[in-house]
């Protein structure tokens, strides 16, 4: 059948839409990526980024002159008698303009730009802590929906595998050779398996729905893939103070620090009182003098131990509160990431041990039952237990593995990867 050339073209497009969607969406998802899509959708840090951009305006115009004071008015005007209101009558009148200018010291105004700029500071410093964070959760989740899979996939080939051994199991019954007894074993465990399946498909779609937080839903619905490279780290090695104060929880302290260090020295320059100048022109009567007035205005400060000095000494105690919770939550990094580092090579240890011992004797001791059971000397339960004992033993190794990639992962992002948010900075 002839179609026209426009919709056998728009057929032609919706098709080749239609094949790269369905490509992307088959098309893994890295925990590279993952971190980068993550990094491009956190609002968390595009707020931080306003508030930084905020901080350095506000720093712009606190080192600036205050705003000049325009003043009118009308200075002795009668109230009463034969000149009452006249503007012009009476000598004393006046009808009078003036500009005031208050001038804080320059001292002042440059701590004060400096405060803001310590602020604009911390907020950087927390904008590195979110991105630290969304670095390790997304890596946590993407952890969880991988090995989700692994564990779904090593299932599902034992699934198989029974299966086989039901047509087995009831082939030989069939034929005499085996018994019924065969034959129901090994459907109980086909049955065992798939709800061990049903287990893990729970998990994988809770281990989705967390990463879908980071990535959004469609690309937690890709397959991962890449294994993580969670046998190194930077951090494997004995831990420097250097390394430590590079935490963001604690530069975003240290900014803290600086910025009640520079209040504090600005509350000691409020010691030392401002001025502001005052002028105005004075219009009186044709008869009369125009009259000049110029004035200096000095604050009186009277009871500076009271109020001054106060101020000065709570400034200096939020300082000490500032630095005594630096030293705690160096404590506190230091002896959790002394935690994870245990913990991190404590599995890599065990893995080795399960992969290069227990795995391979559980997978020969499967086999001596499956072969026991072919020749006659066993029943096909004692197989089939074996190979059940050989699931648990691969699906303990996965879960051990896990759970050391996530030590890994809490180790290896305490920094952000400055690498990842170029890129994800970069896209659109």
């Amino acid at each position: 059948m002839f179609i026209p050339f426009p919709i056998g073209r728009t057929a032609a497009a919706a098709l080749m839409m239609a094949v790269v969607s369905a490509s992307w969406a088959a098309d893994p998802l890295t925990l590279i990526e993952a971190q980068r899509i993550a990094v491009g959708r956190s609002q968390q840090l595009l707020a931080q980024d306003a508030l930084t951009t905020a901080a350095r305006e506000q720093a712009v115009a606190a080192g600036q002159l205050p705003d000049p004071v325009l003043k009118l008015g009308i200075d002795n005007l009668p109230a009463n008698g034969p000149d009452r209101f006249s503007l012009t009558r009476d000598f004393m009148t006046m009808r009078r303009i003036g500009v005031m200018q208050e001038i804080p010291r320059a001292e002042k105004r440059q701590l004060r730009t400096e405060k803001l700029e310590r602020d604009a500071d911390r907020v950087q410093a927390q904008r590195q802590l979110t991105l630290a964070n969304v670095h390790r959760d997304t890596a946590l989740a993407w952890l969880d929906r991988y090995y989700a899979q692994a564990q779904r996939e090593l299932l599902q080939q034992q699934v198989e595998e029974t299966q086989l051994q039901v047509q087995a199991a009831d082939s030989a019954f069939r034929t005499s050779r085996g018994s019924q007894a065969d034959v129901f074993a090994a459907r109980a465990a086909v049955i065992n398996l798939q709800d061990r399946l049903s287990q893990i498909d729970r998990q994988s779609r809770s281990a989705t729905l967390m990463l879908a937080r980071w990535v959004g839903a469609s690309a937690a619905e890709r397959p991962t893939s890449g294994s993580p490279p969670w046998q190194t780290t930077p951090l494997q090695g004995d831990i420097s103070t250097d390394h430590l104060k590079r935490h963001p929880d604690l530069l975003a302290i240290s900014a803290e620090i600086d910025a009640a260090e520079t209040e504090a020295r600005l509350a000691q320059a409020n010691k030392k009182s401002d001025i502001s100048i005052e002028a105005s022109y004075a219009q009186r009567g044709p008869a009369f003098s125009n009259m000049l007035s110029i004035g200096v205005s000095i604050p009186l400060q009277w009871d500076q131990k009271n109020r001054q000095d106060r101020e000065l000494g709570a400034k200096l105690a939020m300082v000490d509160e500032a630095k005594a919770r630096y030293e705690d939550m160096l404590r506190n990094h230091e002896a959790e990431i002394r935690v994870w580092l245990n913990d991190w090579q404590t599995g890599k240890e065990r893995v080795v041990r399960y992969r290069e011992e227990l795995i391979p004797i559980a997978r020969q001791r499967t086999e001596a039952a499956l072969t026991a059971y072919r020749i006659g000397k066993s029943d096909l339960a004692a197989g089939l237990l074996a190979r059940r004992d050989e699931i648990d033993v691969r699906m303990q190794a996965l879960t051990l593995e896990m759970e050391t990639a996530r030590s890994w992962a809490q180790i290896n992002f305490l920094i952000p990867d400055q690498h990842i948010s170029a890129v994800a900075k970069d896209q659109p």
